[in-house]
């Protein structure tokens, strides 16, 4: 197949996760991505393994491949004349400019809006922020841990109602949705100049992609009056639908919307037909008047057996529920193995690793990924593409332009 975005050029300054994410995606559809990167120092989370943040086995940083895939890099400094005159340069060439530099930086290094604009009318300019381009805090860095889950509500949401700490985010969890958000951005600014030779600005702050992720509590608070309550499972409204223990501390999740529907051939599976004739679980609204005694009935059951021999008698139960994973069992289940939501990739020192494949697939085809770059790999190659001979390209390397 070929690719969605063949042909199309991207030029991205920007580093940590949540634009590199964008660029991601839009390298698995097909465009040629150019990573900026300061020629000594790189996109920071090149040096995660080395302070001992991120586990170095095998010598594979999993923090810039899974954001970098795809791309080429250019270790190119901005801030030095003859460097910005080269972005300048692939500017020209480029479909989109993508950055998650902060407003004043932008301008002090003359790759803002109008200075990306100058040198190409037609270019899309798409923006990673913190807080969003308005009001008293458009300036204001932010990564995913602050806008995202503190600021933007997740956090609240899955904190206890027992005043317990908020739960830490798993790292980079609104950077990656984010960035997706922006490449979904990026491929409809694209549609939109294609139709109308209109050039937009594509803007997603981690604030917004919080709210829109969380938007059912968001507006829903609105709406009631007060925060959507928070229940324990202990006493979910539905029983059916909830969270459930095993033997061997695995957990499964049941979700019986329609429980009236479903709850004879559960109670049936379960070895537990009694549940069926017991008035207190006759049906929905009588669950839910006795909900803390269905669930421990519930309870009980499934902490009788470990999760195999549920998952045998729930293997072919026309009702939703499922096993929880972990990270690393995933990697082995057969239906993300199918579809190949894990394609495996080899670097340039012969190490072979899955990334996660973007979720979006075009005419039932997994996404093909390429390792990412090293800092800097494709100077030369992109500098000859742009022109220019040995001569000047060692002149820049000798100046500090170019790495």
């Amino acid at each position: 197949m070929e690719p969605i975005l063949e042909g199309v050029k991207v030029v991205e300054l920007a580093a940590w996760t949540f634009v590199p994410s964008a660029g991601a995606v839009l390298a698995d559809w097909g465009a040629d991505v150019i990573k900026i990167e300061h020629p000594e120092t790189g996109d920071p989370q090149r040096g995660l393994i080395n302070s001992g943040v991120v586990a170095g086995a095998t010598g594979v940083n999993h923090f810039i491949e899974q954001p970098n895939r795809g791309k080429r890099s250019v270790g190119l400094d901005v801030a030095n004349p003859e460097g910005l005159e080269i972005l300048y340069k692939l500017v020209e060439q480029a479909d989109v400019f993508a950055t998650n530099l902060l407003p004043g930086s932008q301008q002090r290094l003359g790759v803002g809006l109008d200075a990306i604009r100058a040198r190409n009318p037609k270019i899309i300019y798409a923006r990673g922020h913190g807080y969003g381009t308005k009001g008293p805090q458009a300036d204001r860095g932010g990564f995913d841990l602050a806008a995202y889950w503190a600021r933007g509500g997740i956090g609240d949401a899955l904190t206890g109602a027992d005043g317990s700490y908020p739960p830490i985010q798993r790292p980079a969890f609104g950077d990656v949705f984010g960035g997706f958000a922006i490449a979904g951005g990026v491929a409809a600014a694209l549609y939109k100049r294609e139709r109308t030779g209109e050039a937009a600005v594509v803007d997603v702050s981690l604030l917004a992609t919080a709210l829109w992720q969380l938007g059912p509590d968001v507006v829903g608070s609105k709406v009631i009056g007060s925060n959507i309550p928070k229940y324990d499972l202990e006493e979910m409204p539905n029983p059916a639908t909830s969270i459930y223990r095993t033997q061997d501390n695995r957990f499964l999740a049941l979700v019986l919307l329609q429980s009236d529907r479903f709850w004879p051939d559960l109670c049936v599976r379960i070895g537990r037909p009694d549940l069926v004739s017991d008035e207190r679980f006759a049906d929905a609204r009588v669950r839910f008047a006795n909900r803390r005694e269905c669930t421990a009935e519930l309870r009980r059951t499934f902490e009788s057996q470990p999760l195999e021999h549920w998952r045998k008698q729930l293997e072919d139960f026309d009702g939703v529920w499922d096993a929880f994973e972990s990270a690393l069992e995933l990697h082995d289940d057969p239906q993300v193995n199918a579809n190949g939501y894990l394609p495996k990739v080899t670097d340039a020192n012969g190490n072979t690793f899955a990334l996660a494949a973007n979720p979006v697939q075009f005419d039932e085809t997994p996404a093909a990924l390429r390792p990412a770059p090293g800092h800097g790999e494709h100077t030369d190659d992109v500098l000859q593409e742009l022109g220019l001979g040995w001569d000047r390209i060692i002149a820049l390397k000798e100046s500090g332009a170019v790495i």
